[in-house]
């Protein structure tokens, strides 16, 4: 009789399992979170809950959507990843077009010193004093312009720019075209899957941030909505942090944890819901300038 083909051994049923248990272990957490924000506070309190909310309510929510700090630092966290993810991208993109190209003056020593900037840096102290000189600390601004250029990212851009035809920038200068048109009019055009997933790094980024905001931002209205999570989460009196109560509606009705987890969810599902489709750039950009066959 012939083989069995797809014959599942014993060490293959261990390492399924095993995978069921990591991602049971990595997805709960998450679940959780989602039903007790989902759940009556003053219910929650009785614990038990384990799986789905024991008595569904949405008031939690309503807190936090009307809660006009919430609002805004839910806006500075848009327009932040806007225009943080947009400026970075062309800025970074423009030097690496630069560097893609050999013959440029001190390519060499440009290169060793934007190297050793990825593994070693000035410190935390001097970086702050350094962003306070420029007149940063508790600017808007302190989210873009400390973020302009990554080195790692030029790289990703720059192994990208190498593998283009150089008959394609001869051609283009026959006709006259200077540089700038043609990295604009020609470079970036041809560049959509390594600009999106620049995009998506940078993107991620500073919707996931909350240290920026930590650490260089005193003005409540100019934080974050990461760093409104982690100030409410972190804070010895909680209470007093989270939002005040909406008109008729009771501390009965919901709890500061309640809406901390809710806030949570708010703030975490918008990047959830994008990623799965996003995915595929993130490998497409590790695997920009990798060994081909």
């Amino acid at each position: 009789m012939p083989k069995k083909l797809n014959r599942y051994t014993a060490g293959d049923w261990l390492l399924s399992a095993l995978m069921v248990i990591v991602c049971f272990l990595a997805l709960y957490p998450v679940w959780y979170t989602v039903i007790l924000s989902l759940n009556d506070s003053g219910d929650a309190l009785r614990g038990g809950i384990y799986l789905f909310p024991r008595k569904f309510s949405l008031q939690s929510y309503k807190t936090v959507f009307m809660d006009k700090t919430i609002i805004r630092a839910f806006a500075v966290t848009i327009a932040r990843t806007i225009i943080g993810t947009v400026t970075s991208v062309f800025f970074t993109s423009m030097v690496a077009y630069a560097f893609s190209k050999a013959h440029i003056m001190g390519h060499k020593a440009y290169m060793i010193i934007g190297t050793i900037t990825m593994f070693f840096g000035g410190g935390l102290i001097p970086y702050f004093i350094t962003l306070k000189n420029l007149g940063l600390y508790d600017n808007f601004l302190v989210y873009i312009i400390p973020g302009l250029f990554s080195f790692y990212n030029m790289i990703i851009f720059m192994s990208f720019f190498r593998d283009m035809p150089a008959g394609l920038e001869e051609s283009a200068k026959l006709d006259g075209a200077n540089d700038l048109l043609i990295f604009i009019k020609i470079i970036l055009p041809l560049s959509m899957p390594v600009l999106a997933t620049i995009a998506l790094f940078n993107g991620v980024y500073h919707w996931n941030d909350y240290f920026m905001g930590v650490m260089y931002i005193n003005k409540a209205e100019l934080q974050p909505i990461q760093t409104y999570l982690y100030r409410v989460v972190a804070s010895a009196s909680a209470s007093k942090a989270v939002v005040a109560m909406p008109a008729g509606m009771t501390a009965n009705q919901v709890s500061s944890t309640s809406v901390r987890l809710a806030t949570m969810v708010v703030t975490t599902l918008p990047i959830v819901c994008v990623y799965p489709f996003l995915q595929k750039y993130f490998v497409k950009g590790f695997m920009i300038g990798s060994i081909k066959g």
